[in-house]
């Protein structure tokens, strides 16, 4: 169950926001039932890139044996 402050992966691209399947968020509101959640993603150096309401088909939790990977975003 993912709860609030949980580690979790884009399970596909929100292309409008720049963001690929598979990067990687912070959840930091649980909405009731956890049916969706706001999600935020940021670059190494902590910007904040988006903020999103998702639903839980959109992200999973992130799995103890998954390594993170850095990529370089477009320019805005």
């Amino acid at each position: 169950m993912i709860q609030e402050l949980d580690t979790v992966v884009l399970a596909r691209a929100i292309e409008e926001h720049g963001l690929e399947g598979g990067d990687i968020g912070a959840v930091v509101h649980r909405y009731d039932e956890g049916e969706a959640f706001e999600v935020e993603f940021v670059t190494g150096e902590g910007r904040t890139v988006a903020v999103l309401t998702l639903e839980r088909g959109d992200i999973r939790p992130m799995d103890e044996r998954e390594i993170l990977h850095a990529r370089a975003m477009a320019a805005a």
